[in-house]
């Protein structure tokens, strides 16, 4: 059977590779094969990754792309070319066609000859003045291939860079903070930002009308040396309008705009409030949103900032669907004076949504939920968003030995209010809309018909951002509370053989304040080679209590709330990931995480759903989910009665390294090395998971797995699959504990998720 498939499959390659990629080319048309550029250097010498920097601007540059390949064959195009050219628009061929062929990409002489002008232009565009371009192209078997060679000579550098010396405002202004230095390269990109850069430092002052066309760079390139000299001046034909400095007149908000709304100010009904001029004819907002939303006020001097500042904290209140912002100058013999519109369409406020989804969560179990979720978007006319959801679901892990079934289903309410509720202050920048949060909910949550746990949180917290990179949250008070319930006598016969399951169904008693930092460079897209993200997390719960009640369970002084000890403890959490771009799609990806749980004064061991667990999908893929360590322990094979596979720690160290690239059209590759392990703060004696305790040996307790994998990136989501092997097992106790042995099909671990690991 296997070979009747094998036979198949090499006819269809047959087939494929019977119909040429030129089939179908008039006497005079070629393929379009691809295009090499080289850059050679006849002056400076450029170091390899100099020239790989400029090849990589120039292919950036380059039209057309050629027909795609998988594994090095135009697959697309044989299906094109297998099909009659001339058939009709339509019908199953047609279909087929063009919906997974790929017509042939014919060269062309004038795009080739103009891919080398453009080449040059870039060239001379950054500095390279005494430049040639070549263009060679070769044929063979009717496709042309064709080489870039770029001969350079050198760079031309800035030698001096003038300004206007007189003292007005304009003049001092273009000179102060110059992105135009001496001794650094010449590039056209940068005299457009320095324009720019003089634009925008101009209207901060009140030029409303300036623009960076009203600037002009002379550029001197026979100063010699390979040199030029910038004097950069106002242009002589600059409107006086762009001169005068505006200040803001009156602020007028239309709150509940659309595209039929009656414009006149006054024939509309105008509410007076903060000193804005508010037109809101249902009475749809509160308008003190706008006086603690907008920046602009009467009589102050008109600067960008506050323009879009403005902006910004309108778009995210969340309320409004679109948001646009009109000056208009007034004739006034006071000055020279803007009137501010702002126009404000509102998004619908209630809306309800149905989702079904698929997922996979870190502990390797698969399943789908149910969400149904209704919210409104001003709910009380003060662009609050109130949430309500409730949802279901169910997951499933399997394995040779063993499965498990868990079902969740449960409710959500959350409140969220655009501004601090708060005695205090916040560092809250003026760009984004604090928010403050209110939650309430409740989950349930049944393992395999063996026990059942029911959730219930309260919580009160600010979510706030100073800038689109950094994030900040802050839960002043979360509670959570867990009680087991319908515990069957064949669990607790297990539990009573391994202790450790007890921990899986205690009572718990959360109650503290989290906080959370993120900052992620890759938040606004970017072609830069290094972008980081780092998050760091610490969780408090019980400490403020514990102190005031003496709670000391070391001492037999164990307090309780609602006949539940409640949780003491601290915990910290940290998550650095580097990402580097490599050329041609190609990145290396570094992760470091670190992690610790203390509990103390009320509770000697740290509650279940806050412990580190090693192991999975997204962790260390070689090792099965959350059944590393901790330390040098390994738990019983998965047939055994007393196996166990959350096996809970304090301490987590982890490391990862992950080479990715892209193959062709969607689908990626990657390899990778991960390294990582969790400990106990104290032997753990208990449940006899033997050397589970940090201590100043914990490097040659570290588990390494390494694999590789694919990503089918589509977009809206990534599918991955990786192929993962231990080499090294902390619990060997003989010998090395690097095992090479293990990398083969039998001892292989395949991790289906979505999304990348990190």
């Amino acid at each position: 059977m296997n070979a009747n498939y094998f036979i198949y499959f090499l006819g269809i390659i047959i087939v494929l590779s019977s119909c040429s990629a030129t089939k179908g080319l008039k006497v005079d048309e070629n393929l379009y094969n691809g295009s090499k550029i080289k850059i050679e250097s006849k002056g400076e010498k450029l170091s390899h990754n100099k020239k790989n920097d400029y090849e990589d601007e120039l292919e950036a540059l380059l039209r057309p792309k050629p027909n795609s390949k998988v594994l090095g064959m135009p697959v697309k195009l044989w299906i094109y070319n297998s099909f009659n050219k001339k058939q009709k628009k339509k019908g199953l061929s047609h279909w087929i066609q063009t919906k997974f062929g790929e017509p042939p990409v014919i060269a062309s002489a004038s795009v080739l000859e103009k891919n080398r002008a453009v080449f040059q232009n870039h060239l001379e565009n950054i500095g390279f003045f005494q430049d040639t371009v070549i263009l060679d192209t070769t044929v063979k078997n009717k496709k042309l291939s064709a080489t870039y060679t770029a001969i350079v000579n050198y760079r031309y550098t800035i030698r001096n860079v003038t300004f206007p010396a007189d003292t007005s405002v304009i003049s001092q202004r273009m000179a102060k903070h110059s992105l135009l230095k001496p001794k650094e390269s010449y590039d056209l990109d940068k005299i457009k930002k320095e324009r720019e850069r003089i634009n925008a430092r101009l209207k901060e002052k009140g030029y409303f009308y300036f623009g960076p066309d009203d600037i002009i760079v002379n550029v001197d390139s026979t100063v010699g040396n390979h040199q030029v000299d910038m004097d950069v001046r106002l242009k002589p034909a600059t409107a006086p309008q762009a001169k005068k400095v505006y200040r803001i007149k009156d602020v007028i908000v239309y709150a509940d705009y659309d595209i039929r709304s009656d414009t006149s100010v006054a024939q509309a009904k105008v509410t007076p409030f903060g000193g804005y001029k508010i037109i809101d004819p249902n009475n749809r907002f509160q308008p003190k949103i706008f006086s603690r939303t907008l920046v602009f006020r009467p009589g102050a001097i008109y600067n960008r900032t506050d323009h879009n500042l403005a902006l910004n904290r309108l778009t995210t209140l969340g309320v409004y669907k679109f948001v646009k912002a009109r000056f208009e100058p007034v004739d006034t013999v006071q000055g020279n004076y803007l009137n501010a519109f702002y126009y404000l369409t509102p998004a619908p406020f209630k809306s309800i949504r149905f989702e079904v989804s698929a997922l996979t969560k870190s502990n390797s179990s698969t399943g789908t939920e149910f969400t149904l979720s209704w919210r409104h978007r001003n709910a009380l006319k003060g662009a609050e968003l109130f949430t309500v959801s409730a949802y279901g679901g169910f997951e499933k892990q399997r394995s040779k030995t063993f499965k498990t079934n868990i079902s969740r289903y449960g409710g959500d309410l959350n409140l969220y209010i655009p501004r601090v509720i708060a005695p205090f202050n916040l560092p809250v920048s003026g760009a984004f809309v604090p928010k403050t949060r209110f939650r309430l909910a409740y989950e349930v949550y049944r393992s395999s018909a063996e026990y059942t746990l029911t959730s219930a949180i309260a919580s009160a917290g600010y979510q706030w951002k100073n800038t689109i990179k950094n994030e900040y949250q802050l839960t002043l008070v979360n509670i959570n509370y867990v009680q087991p319930a319908n515990v069957t006598p064949e669990y607790i016969d297990s539990a009573t053989k391994n202790p450790i399951l007890f921990r899986a169904i205690e009572k718990q008693f959360i109650i503290g304040s989290i906080f959370n930092y993120n900052y992620n460079t890759q938040t606004v897209p970017n072609f830069k080679r290094n972008n980081y993200y780092f998050n760091a997390n610490l969780d408090l719960s019980g400490n403020l209590l514990g102190l005031i009640t003496g709670a000391n369970v070391s001492k037999g002084n164990q307090k309780e709330i609602f006949g539940t000890p409640f949780s003491q403890y601290i915990r910290g959490e940290l998550d650095f990931r580097h990402y580097y771009k490599l050329r041609r799609s190609r990145s290396i990806n570094t992760r470091f995480l670190a992690g610790m749980g203390y509990a103390w004064g009320n509770t000697k061991l740290m509650p279940f759903v806050k412990e580190f667990f090693a192991g999975g999908t997204s962790d260390i893929r070689a090792f099965r989910s959350r059944s590393l360590g901790p330390g040098s322990y390994h738990p019983p094979s998965p047939d055994s009665a007393s196996y166990y596979a959350d096996q809970p720690g304090d301490i987590k160290l982890e490391m990862n390294l992950e080479y990715r690239a892209k193959l062709f059209s969607i689908v990626h590759w990657a390899a990778f090395v991960d390294a990582g392990n969790i400990w106990t703060r104290h032997e753990d004696s208990l449940s006899l998971r033997h050397g589970s305790k940090f201590t100043s040996d914990f490097l040659n307790q570290v588990a390494v797995g390494v694999g590789i994998g694919l990503r089918f990136d589509i977009q809206i989501l990534v599918v991955r699959l990786d192929m993962a092997f231990p080499v090294r097992k902390p619990w060997i106790t003989t010998g090395s504990k690097w095992d090479w042995g293990s990398i083969g099909f039998n001892d292989a671990v395949y991790n289906l998720a979505i999304g990348y690991p990190f």
